[in-house]
């Protein structure tokens, strides 16, 4: 049970347009389609950043309740885990919102990172504390969502303090962000060395670097995280027509390397998941 691999489908995040693909959701049918292709193909978690009808990026908690509702009617086991970390600027009490939905799981940043030019991604201690404290409370896992090794050390270090109440702490390392880490095989294997025996982990790869992460991760016993956010191409030059598309072709790495895909059900047990 605990070799199978989760798939986790990023299907939207907030920086990527349907002028990066046209397959990019922004409508509440558009991104139940892409969560639908998604979890068919093999994702037993949807990473949930939602739009307005524009495209534009939203915290939004009633928006958040629509888009999860139309979700689940139509594939009501998969995990939603919501992004608390919402675009570039937003407030703490914004990105807190899907909170309230008391969500299986949700991503808990955790440091601020150069996202480029003069946009820095702000997670300061004192907000990964209120974050972790809130997710506590709601009885919602958080995901340690790291850019880069210092933040795992923050991670483990609030943990240590109680201040990140997790028994068994889930780490995300995405990878090729500009300003964190870089994506290769020498860093992947210093992030996981940099985590506890008794964590769970997944990873990202970033632009070019989203399969060969994925083939790594798989190889190395960890999950993997695809999607439009990290990346829209299935291959070089080749547009995605889905996120289905490039959840398929994690599948079908794992199946060539050995890897059973987990369900939602037996992700909620290798993740420890309380609901």
């Amino acid at each position: 049970m605990s070799n199978k691999l989760i798939i986790t489908a990023c299907i939207s995040g907030a920086e990527v347009t349907k002028e990066h693909n046209p397959a990019v959701p922004y409508t509440v049918d558009e991104f139940v389609k892409e969560a639908k292709a998604a979890y068919e193909a093999g994702a037993s978690i949807i990473h949930l950043h939602v739009r307005n009808d524009d495209g534009l990026p939203t915290q939004d908690q009633a928006r958040y309740e629509e888009i999860i509702n139309a979700i689940k009617k139509e594939i009501p086991d998969v995990i939603i885990q919501p992004s608390t970390g919402g675009a570039v600027g937003m407030s703490s009490e914004e990105r807190l919102q899907p909170i309230n939905l008391y969500p299986e799981m949700a991503t808990l940043d955790c440091g601020t990172c150069n996202f480029g030019g003069d946009e820095i991604f702000e997670n300061t201690e004192n907000m990964i504390i209120e974050f972790a404290e809130k997710m506590a409370k709601f009885n919602v896992k958080p995901e340690c969502e790291v850019f880069d090794k210092g933040m795992i050390d923050m991670a483990l270090r609030l943990h240590k303090k109680g201040l990140i109440k997790d028994d068994n702490l889930h780490f995300d390392f995405v990878m090729g962000v500009n300003g964190g880490i870089s994506a290769t095989t020498r860093d992947l294997e210093f992030m996981v060395g940099s985590i506890p025996s008794n964590c769970t982990w997944t990873a990202a790869g970033v632009g070019k670097a989203a399969f060969p992460i994925a083939a790594m991760t798989i190889v190395m016993g960890g999950h993997v995280r695809i999607g439009f956010e990290d990346n829209v191409y299935l291959e070089k030059g080749v547009l995605a027509k889905s996120n289905g598309e490039l959840v398929a072709k994690v599948v079908t790495l794992a199946n060539l390397l050995g890897r059973e895909i987990a369900s939602p059900c037996e992700a909620r047990e290798i993740l420890g998941l309380k609901k």
